[in-house]
Formats: C-alpha cells, sequence, structure tokens
C-alpha cells in the first residue's frame, strides 16, 4: 500500500499562502527515510494565489498581490545495513513573494514588493532498534536571500544577500508493517540568520517545529494518513537594521491533514485529503494577509512496468480573512490552487 500514501505527496510542497501567514511553504517532511531498500525522488509543484484586498470601504484595491511561484524538492535515500539508513533531503522550506504593482490609484502600497527564497538540505540518519521502534536524527543547513522594497508609509529599499544557518532534526517512529501502520514524530530546531543589505541588515530565527505523521491500513488496499505540524511563530519577526520589524507573528500556527488513499490496482492509487489552519484573529502584516485557511486535494500515483512511480494531483485552498496592519487593508475571499508532481523510483 505504499503508493497509496504517495498519491499527490508533491503537493505537500505547495502550501504557502495557506500556511504560517504565507512562510511556511514545504513543511519539512522526511518521509523519504523510511522508504524501502535504495530510493530516489524528484518533485516539482506550482502554486497560483488569488490574493487581493482594500482600504477606504472597499473603494480602493490592492489587486492581486501574490504572483505564481514553482517549488522544487529531491531527495536520495539508501539503506546501508538492515538496522540502518541515511538520506539527503532538498528543499524551500521558507518563502514569500508580494507585489502591489496591480493596485488602484491611491493604494497606500502601490508599487511596493518584498520576496524572501530560502534553499535547505537535510542530512538525515536512521536507526531501526528493531522491527517496530527506529530513532532519526541529522543537520539541516537553510539558506536564505530576500528583496524589501516599500514606499509607505516611508519609501525604503534594501536587498538582502544570502546567509546560511544550521540546525538539527531529532525524531522517532512507531510501525506494524502488517497493518501499514507508521507514527513519527520529528522536531526541527531553530535556525539563526543574519543577511547583509544594500540599505539595513537583516536579522531573524527561523522558527522551530515539530511534525508529527501518521498512517494505517483500515480496510484491504485503504489507508487513512495525515500530519499535524507545530511552529513556534510567537515572536517570530524579519528584522531590518533600519527599518525595524518587516514581519512579525504572535501566535503558534498548528495546521492538520488527514486523508484516505484506495489502491485501485496494482499500479494506480488515489486518494482525497483536507486541510486546516485556525484562524488567530490577529492584525496581519502587509506581506502575508492571510489567516488560517481550509483545503481540499484529489491525488493519484502510478507505478510503471519499470518501477518508476509518477504521483501528483491539484489542491484548493480557502485563505481565512486578514486585516493588515498600518493601513488596515480588509482581505477577504482569496484563495490559491497548486498542481503538483513526484516521480520516485526504489532500486
Amino acid at each position: 500500500m505504499k503508493n497509496i500514501t504517495t498519491a499527490g505527496a508533491a503537493l505537500l510542497l505547495t502550501t504557502s499562502m495557506a500556511n504560517a501567514g504565507g512562510l511556511d511553504r514545504s513543511g519539512q517532511g522526511i518521509g523519504a527515510i523510511f522508504e524501502d531498500g535504495d530510493y530516489v525522488e524528484f518533485s516539482f509543484g506550482q502554486v497560483t494565489p488569488d490574493l487581493s484586498g482594500s482600504v477606504a470601504g472597499g473603494a480602493v484595491g490592492s489587486g492581486n498581490i501574490a504572483p505564481s511561484y514553482s517549488q522544487l524538492g529531491a531527495a536520495l535515500k539508501t539503506q546501508a545495513t538492515d538496522q540502518l539508513s541515511f538520506a539527503v533531503i532538498i528543499d524551500q522550506p521558507y518563502g514569500a513573494d508580494v507585489d502591489y504593482d496591480d493596485t488602484d490609484a491611491g493604494y497606500p502600497l502601490a508599487g511596493s514588493n518584498a520576496q524572501v527564497k530560502t534553499f535547505g538540505i537535510t542530512a538525515l540518519g536512521r536507526y531501526a532498534v528493531n522491527d517496530n521502534f527506529s530513532v532519526h536524527g541529522g543537520l539541516r543547513h537553510t539558506t536564505a536571500e530576500g528583496v524589501y522594497d516599500v514606499t509607505a508609509p516611508a519609501a525604503y529599499t534594501s536587498t538582502y544577500s544570502s546567509d546560511s544557518g544550521l540546525g538539527f532534526v531529532l525524531g522517532g517512529a512507531y510501525e506494524r508493517k502488517d497493518i501499514a501502520l507508521r507514527v513519527a514524530l520529528t522536531y526541527n530546531s531553530e535556525v539563526d540568520l543574519e543577511l547583509d543589505g544594500t540599505a539595513g541588515d537583516l536579522s531573524t530565527t527561523l522558527p522551530e517545529s515539530v511534525n508529527l505523521d501518521f498512517q494505517t491500513g483500515v480496510a484491504a488496499d485503504t489507508l487513512v494518513f495525515g500530519s499535524v505540524r507545530w511552529v513556534g511563530w510567537d515572536g517570530f519577526a524579519l528584522s531590518d537594521s533600519l527599518a525595524g520589524d518587516i514581519l512579525a507573528y504572535d501566535d503558534d500556527v498548528i495546521t492538520y491533514n488527514i486523508g484516505v488513499g484506495r489502491r485501485i490496482n496494482d499500479q494506480l492509487s488515489a486518494s482525497l485529503s483536507v486541510g486546516y489552519e485556525k484562524e488567530t484573529g490577529e492584525i496581519t502584516g502587509n506581506l502575508g494577509p492571510t489567516d488560517g485557511y481550509l483545503s481540499a486535494q484529489l491525488g493519484a500515483a502510478y507505478t510503471l512496468d519499470s518501477g518508476v512511480e509518477i504521483s501528483g494531483g491539484v489542491r484548493y485552498a480557502k485563505l481565512g480573512d486578514a486585516t493588515t496592519s498600518v493601513i488596515g487593508a480588509e482581505f477577504e475571499d482569496n484563495s490559491a490552487l497548486a498542481v503538483g508532481m513526484k516521480v520516485a523510483y526504489n532500486f
């Protein structure tokens, strides 16, 4: 039943604009370390947000401030011994892209834009204590760069060169292969970054997080799967040495996903899942004007005669309404559409 869980799995990369103020993108998954034998995967996602707001009681609109973007990922896992395995996982864990270039005349932030890009490499090891219990851990290296260019309340521009930080990953798992049960708990540490800017310099601490992933067979060829992700966003800030806090959060965020997969035949499987993030009700920044979300995802996976598995699907997210700081813009009735695919091979 392995291919049931990968049906639509590439879409788990495509959750920005529907997670934690728009910064959390990959979810920092480590599923590759649990694959059988030696394994390689490549994934791609494309996200098209529809995110707009207004001021002056709706009279002056922002236009769509969120350009489409893509997400890439890859992983390589090797089974060194019966008990010991290693994996290298590449992702783009955090990011943001906002552009106020299509506003109505008189919108306070007209012409403003900002971008955050990150790149992560995780080196992970796993040790199977016995057939049921295992532990995993390793190091995560994260690189970030960005641009901040605003027209209000005062014009300010700074381009930040890349900087890297090192954190760690630690967790454990319980499995029962006879019923396709696996419960894995993973902690991701904070990562400190200091980025030199063309005007002010940027400092931030990427937040710690905990992922709980689970799956279990509930009937012949049927699997229930899901995840709970906690991210410690409370106290997070992107702080410019001259402009002050560009973006700040006051609440931790918990994201839930649950789904069911069904194997249709030896080659084809399909899945349906839903995701939820509770609204905080807090004022948001103008670089991430969403608050919670509700999503639905359809996925499918097909295994070729060569053993190569191709999975993908589509995800729609209804983004929670938000009121922004400084200018008091109201962002309502917004959404994001994501498509993704993954190519994987056990060898």
